[in-house]
């Protein structure tokens, strides 16, 4: 996978990026499709996440999916950041399964974003 990375921290980890700025922070839709095999029949179960995708000075695009904490992936392009976004989701869920702890969804919430502003405070 060159040029592409992604990592699964524990849910109590905090990632790198936690203490980052960025002036730019998309939501993005991601629907993670998964499959459980069995003997007598297929059945899928559907998740939606929204994810961010920042910017990188450097460039590229951190995605990170903040219903899943740790769950943090890049990309060199928006699409390429999703496509890692879906494949890092894909596998968060998957240790969610392994290991019995429950999946989160966040299907009813809402994204909203806030414009503040702040008096410059010039120092004598």
């Amino acid at each position: 996978m060159t040029g592409r990375a992604h990592r699964h921290l524990s849910r109590d980890s905090v990632g790198a990026e936690a203490g980052e700025q960025f002036p730019v922070c998309p939501y993005v839709s991601l629907t993670a499709a998964l499959q459980h095999d069995s003997i007598a029949s297929v059945a899928k179960a559907r998740y939606h996440y929204n994810i961010m995708l920042r910017p990188k000075p450097e460039g590229g695009y951190t995605a990170l999916v903040p219903a899943l904490p740790g769950c943090v992936s890049y990309g060199r392009t928006m699409d390429e950041a999703r496509e890692m976004a879906k494949d890092a989701t894909s596998g968060y869920i998957a240790s969610l399964r392994k290991h019995k702890d429950p999946i989160p969804t966040y299907d009813k919430t809402l994204v909203a974003s806030l414009d503040l502003e702040y008096a410059e405070v010039t120092r004598r």
